[in-house]
C-alpha cells in the first residue's frame, strides 16, 4: 500500500522524472513476485543472513507442502513406520515386527488381559509395568500378536498389493523384517526404504485381511496375471552362485584307474587301493570335452 501511494505522489506530481516512476514501479513487482513465487525473474531474493526468502509458492507446493504434507495425509492412531529389511527365515505371509512397535500398537490390548489376569489392578500399574517391561508383559503381548493379523504398507499406493497383510513375528531390533519374496507387489528393496504399519481393529477389518488381503494369496499381479512373487535382487544372485556349478569345469573321474595314468606328484585315496594317478583334464563346458574328443585327447 506505501508503495502504491508513492507511486500515486509521483505520477501526480508534474516535477517528477518518468525514470523515477517507472524505477519505483520494477521494485513493486519485483517484491510481488518475491512474495507469490521467489526466484521466478532469475537470482531468488535473500535476506541480510543470505538466507532466500520463502514464498507462498515454495509452502504450497512439494512433497513438505501444506497440500500434500497436511492436507493430503493425516496421522492415524495403531500405526508405526520403520526401515525394512529382509527376514530370510519368514514364511511368505510374515513379517518381523520389532518389539518396540509391537508393544505400542498393542498396548491397550496388553493392557487389558493384564487386568484380565489379575497382573494388574488398574490401568496405571498394567502402563508400569509395560515401562518397566517386565517378563509377563513380553509373554502376554506374544500371545495378543499371534491371533492379530497388521497391515504393511509402502507410498506410493499404486495398485492392490500395495498394501498387504501379514502375520507379525516379534523380532529384535528397530527394523521391520520382510520376505523378499514379497518385494516386487511394493516395489520396494533393501536400500533403505520405509514402510507403514496398521493395525485392523474391527472384527470386519481382521476377516478382511486373511481372507483377501494375507500375502501368500495375493500370488499374481491385478492386473495381468503374472506371477509376481518371483526372485529378484539378492536371490537371484544366490541362485546363480548355488548353481553355477565348478568354476573349473568338467572333470573325469580320477578315482577310475582305467582311465588315469602314472603320475608320481600326485596320490589319490579311496577305501581299497593307493594309487598315483595323472591329474585329469578339465573343461569349462561340455562343447570343450567334444572338442577334445574329435582332437582324440581323450581314451
Amino acid at each position: 500500500l506505501s508503495y502504491n501511494t508513492l507511486i500515486d505522489l509521483l505520477a501526480t506530481s508534474r516535477s517528477t522524472p518518468g525514470e523515477l516512476i517507472m524505477c519505483q514501479e520494477k521494485l513493486v513487482q519485483e517484491a510481488v513476485d518475491t512474495l507469490l513465487d521467489n526466484g521466478i525473474r532469475g537470482q531468488p531474493m535473500r535476506d541480510g543472513h543470505n538466507k532466500v526468502y520463502k514464498s507462498f509458492s515454495n509452502v504450497i507446493e512439494g512433497k513438505e507442502g501444506r497440500f500434500r504434507e497436511t492436507l493430503l495425509g493425516k496421522r492415524v492412531d495403531y500405526s508405526g513406520r520403520s526401515v525394512i529389511v529382509v527376514g530370510p527365515s519368514l514364511s511368505l505371509h510374515q513379517c518381523g515386527l520389532p518389539r518396540e512397535i509391537a508393544i505400542e500398537l498393542f498396548q491397550t490390548f496388553v493392557i487389558r488381559n493384564l487386568i484380565r489376569q489379575n497382573c494388574a489392578s488398574n490401568i496405571g500399574i498394567a502402563k508400569s509395568k509395560i515401562r518397566e517391561k517386565e517378563l509377563i508383559v513380553w509373554e502376554i503381548l506374544q500371545e495378543v500378536v499371534q491371533g492379530h493379523p497388521i497391515l504393511l504398507n509402502r507410498a506410493p499406493t499404486l495398485h492392490r498389493l500395495g498394501i498387504q497383510a501379514f502375520q507379525p513375528i516379534l523380532v529384535e531390533g528397530r527394523a521391520i523384517c520382510l520376505h523378499p519374496l514379497v518385494c516386487k507387489g511394493f516395489n520396494a528393496d533393501f536400500d533403505g526404504d520405509q514402510m507403514a504399519v496398521h493395525l485392523p481393529l474391527s472384527l470386519e477389518a481382521q476377516a478382511e485381511a486373511r481372507l483377501l488381503m494375507f500375502s501368500h494369496m495375493n500370488l499374481l499381479s491385478p492386473a495381468i496375471g503374472d506371477p509376481i512373487s518371483v526372485p529378484t535382487q539378492d536371490m537371484l544372485i544366490g541362485l546363480y552362485v548355488l548353481t553355477i556349478g565348478n568354476r573349473r569345469g568338467i572333470c573325469a573321474n580320477k578315482y577310475n584307474p582305467s582311465n588315469c595314468k602314472n603320475y608320481p606328484n600326485q596320490r589319490v585315496y579311496n577305501n581299497n587301493y593307493n594309487y598315483k594317478y595323472t591329474k585329469e583334464p578339465y573343461f569349462y563346458n561340455s562343447y570343450d570335452a567334444l572338442r577334445s574328443y574329435r582332437d582324440k585327447q581323450l581314451f
